[in-house]
């Protein structure tokens, strides 16, 4: 009757643990049946070993092996350091000692079989642990990389859409203030078109703001992105929203053009723009080229005056204040291209991009 109860014990237990693990930890719980484990064949020691014909006691006793090395891969899985270090050891040599019940230990010859015994059991485990830990690992480094790139794409989004819109909002409140006395028809459709560029800004601020917020393993898709084909639409409304005349030549086949290739063109473009609205408001007239030379795609925008006066051919020099195009440049080199902004002519300001249209 002891040896059955006995038998049971370390079962039970862990049955036990293993609800309350959420609340303990595995490891805990792991010890805890490591150190039962051994406990138990230290009692069955006192109280007498069992007899091999004991089918009761072998079959709990299987049941009890399986659960310690379960409950040491799991640690090992979950965690590593000290504790899972001795949780190792604990639950190794409570498996190394189970064959003690059955028969005693003599000698030095009995003693090494325990010791091949468990480790014939216990190594596997840890092997297999400490694959599953590392697998986890990697896939957790995998996600982390993956959110932080997708947070970088977000934040350019931000810059570059959002920037642009608001950038053409200061243009036409300008403009507004100028005409609301002498011109107010003209006045109301460019608070009109203030309106619509505020309403287009905030719509990605929180689009941008919910993706950035998403706790998710894996962040929503963002929508598709703007290409070749919205380039006109994109210089209309930057005509509409300054006086500013946008000669725009885009004579390339969009199906040719390979999805990055096209995104990135119109993102150079937008901040292009964007960097004339901003530092050559004297500018009047705004020449945007997108064209297909052999195997690459030669993006320029050129304005007609009002650029800075720094000369300088690399991004950095470019523009004063934030740093669009060196992000940009990044992008473009990303995609075996290259992207260069300077002086052209007496007081125009020319910024190009090159990128190849079949891979690197």
């Amino acid at each position: 009757m002891m040896s059955q109860i006995l038998a049971v014990v370390v079962p039970v237990a862990v049955l036990l643990g293993w609800a309350a693990r959420n609340r303990c930890g595995v490891a805990v719980v792991a010890g805890a049946a490591g150190a039962g484990s051994v406990g138990v064949t230290v009692g069955v020691w006192g109280a007498g070993r069992w007899a091999e014909s004991d089918r009761w006691c072998g079959l709990v006793g299987l049941l009890e092996l399986a659960s310690l090395l379960v409950l040491l891969v799991s640690t090992l899985r979950a965690e590593g350091g000290r504790r899972s270090a001795l949780v190792t050891w604990t639950i190794a040599g409570a498996v190394a000692l189970q064959p003690s019940r059955f028969l005693g230990i003599v000698g030095p010859e009995d003693a090494l079989t325990l010791f091949g015994f468990g480790s014939v059991f216990s190594v596997p485990a840890v092997l297999m642990g400490l694959y599953l830990r590392g697998l986890d690992d990697t896939r957790r480094r995998s996600v982390a990389v993956a959110r932080r790139t997708q947070r970088l794409e977000l934040a350019h989004d931000l810059h570059d859409f959002v920037a642009h819109d608001v950038s053409g909002m200061v243009a036409q409140a300008q403009a507004g203030m100028v005409l609301a006395a002498s011109d107010p028809a003209r006045a109301v459709a460019l608070f009109e078109r203030i309106e619509r560029a505020g309403q287009q800004a905030l719509a990605s601020l929180d689009r941008t703001v919910h993706l950035l917020r998403s706790e998710e393993t894996e962040m929503p898709e963002r929508g598709p992105q703007p290409g070749l084909a919205e380039l006109e639409e994109l210089t209309d409304r930057f005509a509409e929203s300054g006086g500013v005349t946008v000669r725009l030549d885009a004579s390339v086949d969009q199906p040719g053009v390979p999805r990055e290739v096209a995104a990135t063109a119109y993102r150079v473009v937008v901040e292009a723009l964007t960097n004339v609205r901003r530092h050559a408001p004297a500018a009047s007239v705004v020449d945007v080229r997108v064209r297909r030379e052999g195997r690459w795609l030669k993006v320029a925008v050129q304005d007609d005056g009002g650029a800075p006066q720094q000369s300088g051919t690399r991004f950095g020099e470019a523009f004063r204040g934030g740093s669009g195009l060196a992000g940009l440049a990044a992008r473009v080199e990303a995609l075996g291209g290259a992207l260069a902004s300077g002086r052209e002519g007496s007081d125009g300001w020319l910024v190009t991009a090159t990128m190849p249209l079949e891979g690197r």
